[in-house]
């Protein structure tokens, strides 16, 4: 039996389905069960976003109780085409991620466009509509809390607008960093650009009453840039993504990857070592599936071709998300690559907890004393080697292997129930009721 709901929350995310990927789960799912603790989401979102993929069967999970405000946005995203050459209907990719090699001249001009003319992000023009728009409608509707999800991190900006002309409580989730994301260095930002970069990043944190984070250390770091108070919530799985899937394991030793893949997560001592495994062990060599699901960077193909691997090699460049946790389940390995950056101790990747969901060993290829290991070693769902340790991943295959062919690969035993989407909720909605009494 639901609360009776009695508070109001303003979400303003750019990403909502029927958009597909990694950004739209968080809110969504948040928005699916905060009505059961009270709660009545409001949802402002674009009515024509610039978003990598589509997943229609993400709109189930949208709860009858919330409420969806779309608006028209204006993205640069056709002129970028034309001048690099695109095809007028190809998505664009987040993270610099490549999946064709391209004319590096004139990726080279876009990107300096793009990182010194649009700050903080494309969707800059947005931000005065929208934060016009919702001044009016906060005018005239009672909204207890605000929040504010990025990246894109303008619609953090629409929500400093509105702190600013009203007396409005503003929580400011940060999924991935600002001025410490991987990719930040690879914008050819002038001296200028950076510290107008530098300096709305810190508005928004001096600002906003809650900044969340979805980790510890990323917490801690937006902490020192200035947030006067910060929470932690990672993202998680929900139990009903799997509630009718019956586990039924590949034949194969598959080994799967889900999301996409930039060349900062694409670690050669992988490649390397499944190469030598292959070479070592025939069975194995028989035997063994790579399935990729995702966008991935043209690197990724060259270092199958280049290491023979083409026959073990499944490319699948897009399932909807209902499908994305039959093929985790399947799965004989889980791989999980950590961006190769120097935030990546930070760095905790949303499909880590739909990995956990699967209940199939895990293999990180990440730093150290980072914040997924921590998490990995309290939940037992696998094992973390560094960038550079191609012996420990070899050894944790052939373990893996081994159990394959004893058929002592069944479900994995672990711990993860304080990751489920419900129980994040319960989290969120005690903070949130603790925001709209201050």
């Amino acid at each position: 039996m639901n609360k009776e709901i009695k508070t109001r929350v303003l979400i303003i995310t750019y990403y909502w389905p029927p958009s597909g990927g990694a950004g739209v789960q968080r809110w969504l799912k948040f928005a699916k069960y905060l009505p059961e603790f009270g709660w009545q989401p409001v949802v402002y979102t674009p009515e024509n976003p610039e978003a990598p993929t589509t997943d229609e069967s993400l709109s189930k999970d949208i709860h009858p109780d919330v409420q969806v405000i779309k608006k028209s946005i204006w993205e640069p995203y056709a002129w970028y085409r034309r001048f690099t050459g695109k095809d007028k209907n190809q998505r664009i990719n987040a993270g610099f991620l490549q999946e064709k090699k391209s004319n590096r001249f004139l990726e080279n001009i876009s990107v300096f466009i793009r990182g010194n003319l649009f700050i903080p992000d494309a969707r800059k023009f947005w931000i005065k509509p929208s934060a016009k728009f919702l001044i009016k409608y906060l005018q005239k509707n009672h909204i207890d809390v605000v929040v504010s999800t990025g990246p894109p991190h303008s619609m953090h900006l629409i929500a400093l607008e509105i702190k600013k002309r009203l007396d409005v409580k503003w929580m400011a989730d940060f999924r991935d960093p600002w001025t410490n994301i991987d990719f930040y260095k690879d914008l050819k930002l002038t001296r200028r650009s950076d510290k107008k970069h530098q300096r709305l990043e810190q508005e928004v944190l001096r600002n906003a009453d809650i900044v969340l984070s979805v980790g510890e250390t990323m917490g801690e770091e937006l902490e020192r840039l200035g947030a006067k108070k910060i929470e932690v919530i990672t993202n998680g799985f929900d139990a009903n993504d799997i509630t009718e899937i019956k586990q039924d394991l590949d034949v194969d030793f598959s080994i799967v990857h889900v999301g996409s893949i930039n060349k900062d997560r694409n670690h050669e001592v992988f490649w390397q070592a499944i190469e030598e495994l292959v070479a070592e062990n025939e069975m194995l060599s028989q035997q063994l599936v790579l399935k990729f699901i995702g966008k991935l960077d043209h690197d990724v193909f060259e270092q199958v071709q280049r290491r023979k691997l083409t026959k073990n090699f499944k490319y699948i460049e897009y399932i909807a998300h209902d499908q994305i946790m039959r093929e985790l389940m399947k799965a004989r390995l889980l791989y999980l690559p950590i961006n190769k950056s120097p935030n990546a101790k930070g760095i905790i990747t949303g499909k880590l907890f739909e990995y956990f969901a699967a209940k199939r060993p895990v293999l990180v290829v990440g730093p150290k004393d980072s914040d997924v290991q921590k998490i990995i070693d309290l939940t037992k769902s696998g094992q973390v080697y560094d960038f550079e340790d191609r012996t420990g991943i070899k050894n944790y295959i052939r373990e893996c292997f081994s159990k394959y062919i004893e058929g002592n690969d069944r479900e994995l035993k672990t711990n993860v129930d304080e990751f489920s989407r419900k129980n994040l909720t319960g989290k969120l909605s005690t903070i949130l009721e603790e925001l709209s009494h201050e």
